[in-house]
């Protein structure tokens, strides 16, 4: 006896490091596009967990941006600053298991093995004087998975990430822990998401099999490029969008995906819902263009 599979559940998790510019907006509308092609949920998670990075007022400034662009989530936003208590859980698990260690290394210490901390081996001595940062295990595993539009991808975990840190010598949580757990807490079914994380993808297997969550799919669409083939986050050309004057870039946004887009309307939820009629995955853009769309 076959069961349903669940119901589609998709995400948008901005982080309020400043205001949203167009990358960010090509990957809210494709997520967005996802998830309501499958007839699922659309969430937003506040990724706000890095407060040296963070900018006060931007994680109301993107919501506000979002609901401009007619991107409406169909719960109220996360905000992982309000659950801590999960990545404590988790991290009490996973040092039930022996998973973490506490460790002292620097990155110069690291320097002379390219920066990778292997095998759960640190060089520098413990330093009571100072609190360590904590890292996972890595064992030589190989993960492979199938990537949704940049299909199969593998990759050797000691090789290419090392035993990577899980909580950061000042107490934060690393992205990778909030990720898996907040992917799994909320029941995510498919992570879409810029291809500047794909090479997270493998970590993050490897700490859902750890601790016993669902691996998601994947779906990781191509980084808008400038001019000289940088990230446009990156750029002095990632200025912030116009909520006040979304249609020029939510159809230059649509455009970059390579869905094709023909509607006359003049409000942003009708040019959503009349590209979602004509949209496939299968139109999707699969590697990056140079220069990005003038905004």
């Amino acid at each position: 006896m076959s069961s349903n599979p669940p119901r589609y559940r998709g995400r948008f998790a901005p982080s309020p490091t400043g205001a949203l510019h167009f990358g960010s907006l090509v990957a809210a509308v494709g997520s967005w596009l996802m998830a309501r092609r499958a007839g699922g949920d659309w969430l937003v998670r506040v990724e706000d967990i890095d407060p040296p990075r963070e900018i006060p007022g931007s994680a109301m400034s993107i919501l506000a941006t979002l609901e401009g662009f007619g991107l409406i989530a169909d719960e109220a936003p996360a905000y992982q600053s309000r659950r801590n208590d999960l990545y404590e859980s988790a991290f009490a698990r996973l040092q039930a298991a022996d998973r973490v260690f506490p460790c002292w290394c620097s990155r110069a210490d690291l320097a002379i093995h390219g920066g990778i901390h292997r095998d759960g081996r640190c060089i520098a001595p413990p330093d009571p004087s100072r609190p360590p940062a904590w890292r996972l295990r890595t064992p030589d595993r190989t993960v492979t998975w199938h990537d949704d539009l940049q299909g199969p991808q593998r990759e050797n975990l000691r090789e290419t990430a090392g035993d990577f840190v899980i909580r950061r010598v000042e107490g934060l949580w690393s992205y990778q822990l909030a990720c898996v757990v907040d992917d799994g807490d909320q029941g995510i079914t498919q992570v879409v998401r810029g291809a500047d994380l794909l090479d997270s993808t493998a970590r993050q297997i490897h700490l859902q099999c750890l601790l016993g969550l669902p691996t998601p799919d994947y779906l990781h669409l191509p980084l808008v490029l400038d001019a000289e083939g940088r990230k446009l986050s990156k750029s002095a050309a990632s200025l912030p969008v116009d909520a006040g004057d979304p249609l020029p870039p939510l159809r230059r946004a649509l455009a970059w995906l390579g869905v094709d887009i023909r509607s006359a309307a003049t409000r942003p939820e009708r040019i959503l819902r009349d590209a979602l009629d004509g949209f496939s995955p299968a139109s999707l853009r699969r590697s990056s263009l140079t220069p990005a769309p003038t905004l």
